[in-house]
């Protein structure tokens, strides 16, 4: 019995040392990080231009056979540990032997220097890990993203704060991508539902444009299309709706508030031209001769130039109607000209 006793002491007691060898590695991770593992490789990986001869290190190569894992791994450990060399954190490998223990830096800057894929090395790795730091976040978790879109598709479908922040992104990269801009907009072309929300988000931006040119310029334009200056009232009223605008949240909707600043405008517009006699007749005089070049325009396009057989198109309402136009224009001529001076 008493073996027996003495022989489960020295088992535990082993145990012990297990478990307690295991929890100092875990605290020198801790501390450390990919540190530790990085300066097992920097140790033992021998550094280029030294022969096997020359030293007791092995190839990385052979240092991956032995740890099990590939080559490329341990490289990305060994060029993590030579950029953090090159800026005076840890020792060079050259001054490094097996075994070795030197102090190690903090892990939190371990990330800095390790790039765990090796996508990282492509140029859209790099473009990646820049955006990363630019940032403020890890190179790795921006590069874990870009290796697998399904995820990200899960999430933005899944979480409408995922999904906001991908629009986000989307509208900036949109600005230096005319590609993508011709993409999303033909996307947007082939969409009903899309193409009905853009124009009603184009209407209420030309609603509120209106209201603010008012609030800018001081100036506004009347429904037959001239630009007079705005009343005091009226700039006050347009200031007043705009200022509600501007103090709704970005995500909620615009276009009811910009329809109701935008008709509460166009009436006091109305308003001020019927309230002054010599800006009303100029209205009736602008609203005229516009309708005028229109109707113009119009006739003008109006050819038979280019028809060799007029009978071919020929329909008697065609004619009824150029005769009643005709009709209508003389009548136009006529009372013109009993209105004009010396008649």
């Amino acid at each position: 019995m008493a073996e027996s006793t003495s022989t489960d002491v020295v088992a535990q007691s082993a145990a012990n040392d297990v478990v307690a060898q295991d929890a100092r590695d875990f605290g020198a991770y801790v501390r450390a990080g990919g540190w530790a593992f990085a300066l097992k490789v920097a140790r033992s990986v021998r550094p280029g231009g030294e022969a096997a001869g020359e030293t007791a290190k092995i190839s990385a190569k052979e240092f991956a056979e032995l740890a099990g894992c590939s080559p490329e791994r341990v490289m990305r450990y060994y060029k993590a540990w030579a950029k953090a060399a090159d800026d005076g954190l840890v020792p060079y490998f050259e001054a490094l032997a097996p075994g070795q223990d030197v102090e190690l830096p903090d892990s939190d800057v371990w990330h800095s220097y390790y790039i765990s894929r090796s996508s990282a090395a492509s140029d859209r790795g790099t473009a990646i890990a820049a955006a990363a730091e630019a940032e403020g976040i890890r190179p790795t978790k921006a590069l874990e993203v870009a290796e697998n879109p399904t995820a990200l598709r899960a999430a933005i479908l899944a979480d409408p704060s995922t999904a906001k922040a991908a629009r986000a992104a989307l509208l900036d990269r949109l600005k230096e991508d005319p590609s993508l801009q011709t993409e999303l907009a033909r996307d947007i072309a082939r969409t009903d539902d899309l193409k009905k929300a853009v124009a009603t988000e184009t209407q209420a931006a030309s609603r509120i444009g209106y209201v603010r040119q008012i609030v800018e310029n001081g100036q506004v334009k009347t429904p037959a299309g001239q630009t007079i200056d705005a009343p005091a009232e009226l700039r006050a009223e347009a200031e007043r709706h705009l200022s509600l605008i501007d103090e709704l949240d970005e995500d909620e909707d615009t276009g009811e508030w910009a329809t109701d600043a935008y008709d509460t405008v166009k009436d006091l517009v109305a308003q001020t031209v019927q309230a002054n006699p010599e800006l009303r007749l100029q209205e009736r005089r602008t609203k005229f001769y516009s309708s005028l070049q229109k109707a113009t325009k119009v006739f003008e396009e109006l050819t038979f130039d280019d028809v060799d057989d007029l009978d071919t198109i020929y329909e008697d309402d065609m004619l009824q109607r150029l005769e009643e136009l005709q009709q209508a224009v003389g009548m136009c001529i006529t009372a013109l000209r009993k209105a004009a001076p010396g008649n």
